[in-house]
């Protein structure tokens, strides 16, 4: 899987990512050392209001900026991202004000919600073999992991040489040296179909995408099952841990790096499996996983007691992980097969945007029905939704029919796509297994 990093442009745009993510982990800790320093007693709810404008931000900023990236340079556009998160971390130490930590944070993810999916729409251009890809999505899932166990780790070790203000120091170098690595990139022009004239991007483009294509509604459902599960594991663990099993505050994290560790091995193990098994089968199958998951869980809840409950509480909280990396590390895949090359940006925001939406409805939910109706019944609540869209993906996303010979009229010659095509007066013509996508929208979904 290293291999990736052997092409230059994706090992300077790895690391760019890699650094920003530790940055981001530093301005987390930071953040909620920040709010106690000005709410006392009451920052954890301004905790949750900062992280409920963060994924607002995500949901309203990503498809407008998927709507005009396209129209401007990338490079700029990321570079200018992580300047302003840069810029934004320098003020939050000075902030003595709760609004102004509100109106910070909301400045700082939109800017996430600017680079994050236009990364993501950069790296299909940078390696267009999908074996390739496929590996720097299983990288990229690892970062992601691997940056949720050890930011904490280093805040803490750093804490214990400077004060809490510092962290944001660390936060300001991360973006400044992602920022570094992506000026001194050259990035690749984006791979286009042909123009279709009079078609201007709309902020609703990308969504309506989603709506449109069976594949990417399937993945809509997919991302409601994933929102619950990471859910329950990230706002309930504590009263798992705490509550129901009566353990310390230091196993909590011991129940989160099991939920990381789970989701670093499947990631890990997917680029091979998906040289040989298709996508729609490893993620539909993830997305059942978690049902049963969930099922697990309800036992371990409803039993009376014993010393069981904590390996096996720790063994599902891995199953849990395991199961949202099988559904979250594909995703980009079939996002990049689905939408049309000119509309990739706008398809990448609409799923950043929508998949946050999902979590924007799940966390609040976990969190309310654990702390009031008790962990079994959030259990069986978040287990119906996870269930009920398991069931709307399989339902929405059917097999490929049969090979079929078709036409293409409006694909560029060189278009990957057309590898296997023959030349002919209308355009290029192939076969292979069909299925209603950003190339073929004419397709019958049977």
């Amino acid at each position: 899987m290293l291999a990736v990093l052997r092409d230059r442009t994706y090992r300077r745009l790895f690391t760019a990512q890699v650094i920003a993510l530790v940055g981001t982990g530093l301005a987390t800790v930071a953040l909620g050392l920040l709010a106690y320093d000005l709410a006392g007693a009451d920052a954890g709810s301004v905790l949750g209001t900062a992280l409920a404008i963060k994924m607002v931000a995500y949901v309203g900023i990503a498809p407008l900026v998927g709507a005009v990236a396209d129209r401007l340079p990338r490079r700029a556009l990321l570079v200018g991202a992580d300047l302003t998160r840069a810029g934004v971390a320098c003020a939050l130490p000075f902030v003595d004000q709760v609004w102004q930590v509100y109106a910070l944070v909301f400045l700082l993810q939109s800017a996430s919600a600017a680079f994050t999916p236009t990364f993501q729409s950069v790296i299909p251009d940078v390696l267009p073999e999908e074996r390739a890809y496929t590996r720097a999505l299983s990288m990229s899932r690892l970062a992601y992991d691997l940056e949720s166990l050890l930011s904490p780790a280093l805040a803490a070790a750093l804490l214990t040489v400077i004060s809490s203000n510092w962290l944001f120091a660390g936060t300001v170098s991360g973006f400044l040296g992602s920022a570094a690595l992506v000026v001194s990139t050259a990035l690749p022009k984006a791979t286009a179909a042909l123009p279709r004239s009079g078609r201007r991007a709309r902020p609703t483009a990308g969504m309506g995408l989603f709506l449109r294509l069976p594949p990417l509604r399937a993945l809509l459902a997919l991302n409601l099952a994933v929102a619950a599960a990471s859910a329950t594991v990230t706002v309930n663990s504590v009263l798992y841990v705490r509550e129901m099993l009566g353990l310390s505050a230091g196993v909590v994290p011991l129940a989160l790096g099991a939920y990381g560790a789970g989701s670093m091995a499947v990631a890990l193990a997917l680029p091979r499996l998906l040289d040989r098994v298709a996508d729609r089968a490893v993620m539909l199958r993830g997305a059942l996983l978690m049902t049963l998951v969930f099922g697990g869980l309800g036992v371990i809840t409803a039993s009376g007691g014993g010393s069981w409950r904590l390996p096996g509480l720790l063994v599902l909280w891995a199953a849990f992980g395991a199961a949202c990396s099988a559904v979250l590390t594909p995703a980009g895949r079939l996002v990049r097969r689905s939408a049309p090359a000119d509309q990739r940006t706008a398809a990448f925001a609409a799923q950043f945007s929508l998949s946050h939406g999902c979590w924007l409805l799940t966390y609040p939910l976990a969190g309310w029905l654990g702390a009031t109706a008790g962990l079994l019944t959030a259990g069986v609540a978040l287990g119906a939704v996870t269930l009920a869209a398991s069931l709307l993906a399989l339902r929405l996303w059917r097999v490929p029919s049969a090979a079929v010979e078709h036409e293409h009229t409006d694909l560029r010659a060189g278009h990957p796509h057309l590898a296997d095509a023959t030349r002919v007066a209308a355009g290029w013509r192939h076969r292979h297994g069909y299925e209603v996508d950003g190339l073929h929208p004419l397709a019958v979904d049977r």
